[in-house]
């Protein structure tokens, strides 16, 4: 995928002409719908004399009737399409009239069936038409984009995938916005989806197979395509149905124009807030994909989450407990969870694989929201895996990021078992790293890429998912019980005393706990909490004791601390010896200055 770049940036220098008429971060509201129009119109253009044909044979009948017609008819046998458009504009011929561009574009658009004009819709675009045409603009760019016929001709899905995903990276960054809220590194999506299907291979290979598949979080559709790229090349037989939800207006139409040349069904991508609208309800999917927003809060939808949390519970999405406002993550999560096969009593099970930031690993203390969600999963036994990535992977960020696999369906060996993977190669350097290359050239944040065996890089995403697969102990993989990851919150007391150091009582006799020598301690779960408070406590405040009212248990996984090495400290002598050298260095520098 070399030349996708390339192809973007020509789209991308069409914005050239918006200048002075436009603010930047304007630009994306003329540059990606056309594009989204443009693509469209390469589609069908092979086939656009047989719709026209097709349209004048039949166009009295009834659109129920006529619509799969003209579909039939912009249809080729490798393409079966959902879609068509009976304009006798396309492109080409809009660029020969400048006199009457707006309203023959206008036309065209209006030629479109029915689910192609409902994605075009939700660009507003004719917005721009208006503005375009009164500033003398709208001939120059249609023109411009009648020009890229060749440079997106044989384009296929995946290229286009990456085509849009840079244009929206480019105009993030002019607006000041997260493009990571619409991007995800198409190698950490490769990984994902690897993750996912490595232990269902065999099932993946039947013939005629079916499986479905959704995102919540879906953006441009990319998590989407890279996983039915795989099944396809396991199995150009099999099937996988795809769903997914996107707030942005502009990704969401991006999407479904995808599902509609790809020959996916449009109405699988829903538009809106996946917590407020959740717009496949009771749905339940086989296999879920998603890399939802890191650390955005949730506040504008925190009466309906805390609204369904208390009137709910379990019966609704939220029951395990609700997160800091701050940071939606683990709603995310819990909402996957709810449309796995098993929590409708389906059969067969579902697999997850979802992105995350360090937070949800540790944040919150016991009883508190993140907790008890952690432990609510684990106990439950759906955590499978976490794998930690390398820093400086993602555009907007360059933070650490984990891989959560979750599952209702372990195999027998993971049963009541959590696998830790560290891939983050933080202990190697960067020319020798097992899990990492470093970049020529940095995107915003990201410096750093997983080689995934494509233009001679290693194959460093299929080093992953073999040590995630052979679930053996080693120097980047450990396997812990469920229980390792739990811990009891214990409030340690001690006696008030007077100004004379006696023992305060209260009415029954009790001593009377002093507030400010109040303690906690955290203690494993696996330990016993008597033999833990006489062993660890006991000898060194041999007054204290346990409020056993206030005990909680509590979840956290510690990663870093699972895989700490101690590096001991460079010794004097080899300090002394850096010095000298810096010394030495410096003076050499000096006598060339007052030399020259």
């Amino acid at each position: 995928m070399k030349n996708f770049k390339e192809k973007a940036n020509f789209l991308w220098s069409i914005a050239d002409l918006l200048r002075g008429h436009y603010k930047q971060a304007d630009y994306g509201k003329v540059i990606l719908p056309l594009t989204v129009l443009r693509r469209l119109d390469s589609v069908l253009e092979p086939t656009k004399r047989k719709v026209l044909e097709t349209y004048e044979a039949n166009k009295t009948k009834k659109p129920e009737i006529l619509e799969p017609l003209l579909n039939s008819a912009a249809s080729t046998k490798t393409n079966k399409l959902k879609f068509h458009n009976r304009s006798k504009f396309d492109f080409n011929q809009l660029a020969k009239d400048p006199a009457h561009v707006a309203a023959n574009l206008r036309n065209y658009i209006n030629g479109f069936s029915i689910s192609a004009k409902e994605i075009i819709d939700y660009f507003s675009f004719e917005d721009q038409i208006k503005k375009l045409d009164e500033y003398d603009l709208l001939y120059l760019i249609i023109k411009r984009f009648a020009e890229a016929g060749e440079i997106l001709k044989n384009v296929d899905t995946m290229e286009m995938g990456y085509i849009f995903e840079e244009l929206i990276r480019k105009f993030a960054e002019l607006s000041n916005e997260t493009a990571g809220e619409h991007f995800t590194p198409r190698e950490v999506i490769k990984l994902m989806v690897n993750l996912l299907f490595i232990n269902d291979t065999k099932i993946l290979r039947n013939e005629g197979v079916v499986k479905t598949l959704y995102d919540p979080a879906c953006g441009t559709g990319g998590m989407l395509s890279v996983a039915e790229e795989y099944l396809q090349k396991l199995n150009d037989k099999a099937k996988l149905e795809v769903f997914g939800q996107e707030i942005n207006p502009e990704s969401y139409a991006i999407c479904k124009s995808d599902m509609l040349i790809k020959g996916q069904n449009p109405a699988n991508i829903k538009f809106g807030n996946s917590f407020t609208q959740d717009g496949l309800e009771k749905e339940t999917f086989d296999y879920m994909l998603s890399n939802p927003p890191f650390g955005v809060e949730w506040k504008k939808a925190e009466k309906f989450i805390k609204d369904e949390y208390a009137n709910k519970g379990f019966a609704g999405r939220f029951g395990a407990g609700l997160p800091a406002i701050s940071d939606g993550s683990l709603l995310f999560l819990q909402h996957i969870i709810s449309k796995m096969k098993s929590r409708s009593g389906g059969t067969g099970g579902s697999r997850i694989a979802i992105v995350f930031n360090g937070s949800p690993l540790f944040s919150g203390g016991a009883g508190s929201g993140p907790s008890e969600i952690r432990k609510w999963i684990i106990e439950n036994d759906l955590l499978e895996a976490i794998i930690a990535l390398p820093d400086q992977l993602f555009y907007n960020t360059g933070i650490s990021t984990y891989i959560w696999i979750v599952t209702d369906r372990k195999s027998k060996e993971r049963k009541g078992k959590v696998q830790l993977i560290n891939a983050t190669g933080s202990d190697k350097e960067d020319k020798d790293n097992p899990f990492y290359l470093k970049m020529m050239r940095s995107l915003g944040n990201k410096r750093k890429e997983i080689g995934d065996g494509t233009s001679g890089k290693p194959d460093q995403v299929k080093t992953i998912t073999e040590i995630y697969g052979a679930f053996q102990e080693g120097e980047y993989c450990k396997i812990f019980d469920n229980e390792d990851f739990g811990y009891y919150r214990i409030t340690v007391e001690r006696p008030k005393r007077n100004d004379k150091g006696e023992i305060e009582k209260d009415k029954k006799g009790n001593s009377v706990p002093d507030a400010d020598l109040r303690d906690f301690e955290n203690i494993p779960l696996k330990d016993d909490i008597e033999k833990y408070f006489k062993r660890e406590v006991k000898p060194h405040v041999p007054d204290a004791w346990i409020d056993e009212t206030k005990t909680k248990i509590g979840y956290e996984i510690n990663f870093t601390k699972y895989f700490y090495q101690y590096k001991p400290l460079r010794s004097l002598e080899e300090i002394r010896k850096d010095i000298l050298a810096l010394e030495n260095e410096t003076v050499d520098m000096i006598k060339k200055v007052i030399e020259a």
